[in-house]
């Protein structure tokens, strides 16, 4: 008796190959995505490390130079300018006389040559001989030593020895008017050294248009 062979096994139906093709994509596509996401973690950490997303920092010692280079130093040496002047006792007639054309004819102020570049430089100058005069209505001597002070060039200096003769008289004549109980004054010496800076100044505007000098220094002083 013959005997029958085993029937072939079905095929699978279409239908359930796309269910395991389908998952392998979207395995695929997560893949791709967190790779992805990984390498722009990766580029933002290294630049937030880095710094690159930090703000520079603020220099302030380069703020205040650029303010001092933009004239706010400038601004402080012209109230200083003024104020100088102002205490002694001249204010714009020191800073230059008016010439007959309306200029005025000023000698330059010189800057002291440190981190505070806004302040002028003081320059002094003794004068050689000394001055002796009789005090009015006593027999007593007067005799000073003098050094006068200025913050302009070196044209003050040279004008005074220029007019050295003119300006001793003058100075003579001013001392000559002090009195025994002038003397007794608390701020004799003081009013007397602002007495022969101004002096000083009306002649040098006379005959050089331009004063100059700002304090009087007694650098010897006796009375017997």
């Amino acid at each position: 008796m013959a005997t029958k062979a085993a029937p072939a096994a079905a095929p699978a139906p279409e239908g359930e190959e796309q269910p395991k093709s389908k998952s392998g994509l979207i395995k695929i596509i997560l893949a791709v995505v967190v790779l992805v996401l990984l390498l722009v973690g990766t580029v933002v950490g290294t630049l937030f490390i880095s710094g690159f997303f930090s703000k520079p920092a603020v220099n302030a010692d380069a703020m205040i130079d650029k303010e001092a280079a933009d004239g706010h130093g400038s601004a402080d040496a012209k109230k200083d300018d003024g104020h100088g002047d102002a205490a002694g006792g001249h204010g714009a007639k020191d800073g230059g006389a008016a010439t007959k054309d309306g200029d005025k004819k000023d000698a330059p102020k010189l800057n002291k040559k440190s981190p505070n570049s806004d302040r002028f430089e003081y320059s002094y100058m003794q004068i050689d001989k000394d001055f002796l005069v009789n005090v009015s209505g006593s027999r007593k001597v007067m005799s000073v030593q003098i050094a006068i002070m200025t913050r302009y060039d070196e044209r003050v200096f040279e004008n005074v020895k220029k007019h050295e003769l003119a300006i001793r008289s003058a100075i003579l004549d001013a001392m000559r008017q002090t009195t025994e109980p002038d003397i007794s004054k608390p701020d004799f010496r003081k009013d007397l050294a602002a007495k022969v800076r101004d002096t000083m100044n009306n002649l040098l505007e006379k005959y050089e248009d331009f004063g100059g000098i700002e304090d009087v220094h007694f650098t010897g002083f006796v009375v017997q």
